[in-house]
């Protein structure tokens, strides 16, 4: 907290000495949860908390430079390990007609899917801030990348491992045990192993392609027992995976595929996850439009947790639908439901989103576990269906 107070203190005066951009937003979250907590020592009810993202860009004078720099900070008030701070972002950028060069701390995304983003691998998982892993750590990188006429291709050097965070024992989110803070690697240098990545990236007519590489420890742990059996410990493989996404574009469908090829832990698997999104324009002559989504995932691993990170994906199919008004308040909704088909457990979630004028938005999350009662992993969240509103001023 100090550290992220002293950063905002000495942002204006780095401010004079460049040409400079600032944006970002705070925000109030309020988190309701519909059913009374599974495990003991957890909260019920409502989980208000604030979040604080500003984003600064320098550009020097006369230069092929830039800096970009995003500190988050989210207090909150049932889960100590929920109020946390972390650089999203933090690195110089140097573009020459041939080639960039970035170093610092960056997020990048790989993938094409909408439900399961399977190959993207380079920034490890925020899970304090939700299970969708759709909020990312700053990851610590040298990233040299080059655009062609013959396509995109882009080598990462990672010097330093982001562990992933975890809820607390008042948290909600979470496993029937709490995970522990200290967790083990494969690797004897453990943080300070460096890890590489690489990926190409083309089109060709109609079609949208990347093949990609990464050796290195994985983002996603697997879970041992402590010596008395009172937590689970994050352990951390090397791993080693090829990873591809395809994506079709033919006038209102999207096509995508994603596939990968991992070892780790002395065994070796493969996951895809593919389908489409068909999108209707112009709905009933208004300026609406509307995309219909179906995917299917599928993953390999083995489903003991002490010998392959838990995963949900395993067979599952994802439905949904995107409604778009286009309407000055940029409003957008999205319905998406995922069922296991062999345990028939199944996630809803609703996303909406709306600005209120030119500096404010409103937001609503809902997430609803439905017959998880027996489902592996997904049971452990049955009982934490939750609401969240979201109002955020933007400057």
């Amino acid at each position: 907290m100090r550290r992220f107070v002293y950063l905002l203190a000495v942002l204006p005066l780095i401010a004079e000495a460049y040409d400079t951009r600032l944006a970002g937003f705070v925000g109030a979250e309020l988190r309701g949860f519909v059913d009374d907590a599974q495990f003991d020592s957890q909260f019920n009810g409502f989980q208000p908390s604030l979040i604080v993202q500003p984003e600064i860009t320098l550009f020097p004078e006369n230069s092929d430079d830039q800096f970009n720099f995003i500190p988050f900070l989210r207090l909150d008030s049932r889960d100590s390990r929920r109020t946390h701070f972390d650089v999203r972002e933090a690195y110089w950028l140097h573009v020459s007609d041939e080639w960039e060069l970035l170093a610092g701390v960056n997020r990048v995304f790989w993938g094409v899917a909408e439900s399961n983003h399977l190959v993207d691998i380079i920034n490890q998982t925020d899970l304090v801030e939700d299970i969708d892993v759709e909020d990312k750590l700053g990851q610590p990188m040298i990233n040299l990348s080059t655009q062609r006429d013959w396509g995109a291709l882009s080598l990462f050097v990672m010097p330093w491992f982001r562990e992933r965070t975890f809820p607390g024992r008042n948290g909600r989110l979470r496993f029937p045990l709490v995970t522990d803070g200290d967790p083990q690697y494969q690797s004897s240098d453990k943080q300070r192993r460096v890890d590489v990545a690489l990926r190409y990236s083309h089109y060709i007519g109609a079609w949208d392609f990347g093949v990609s590489y990464f050796n290195g420890t994985g983002r996603e742990p697997r879970f041992l027992l402590n010596s008395n059996a009172t937590r689970l410990v994050p352990y951390y493989d090397l791993i080693k995976q090829v990873g591809t996404d395809i994506q079709f574009t033919y006038e209102g469908w999207l096509w995508k595929f994603e596939g990968l090829w991992r070892a780790e832990h002395g065994d070796h698997f493969l996951a895809t996850v593919g389908g489409f999104e068909y999108t209707l324009y112009q709905l009933v002559e208004s300026t609406a439009d509307l995309g219909l989504l179906l995917e299917y995932s599928w993953d390999g691993r083995s489903s003991n947790p002490a010998e392959a990170p838990p995963v949900i994906f395993d067979d599952d199919i994802f439905m949904g639908t995107r409604l778009t008004l286009n309407d000055v308040q940029d409003s957008e909704l999205l319905v998406g439901i995922v069922v296991d088909r062999g345990t028939r457990a199944s996630q809803l979630s609703v996303e909406a989103e709306r600005r209120l004028d030119n500096n404010w938005k409103l937001e609503l999350e809902s997430r609803w576990f439905i017959n998880s009662g027996n489902s592996g992993l997904v049971s452990t969240f049955r009982n934490d269906s939750y609401v969240t509103l979201r109002v955020s001023r933007y400057f």
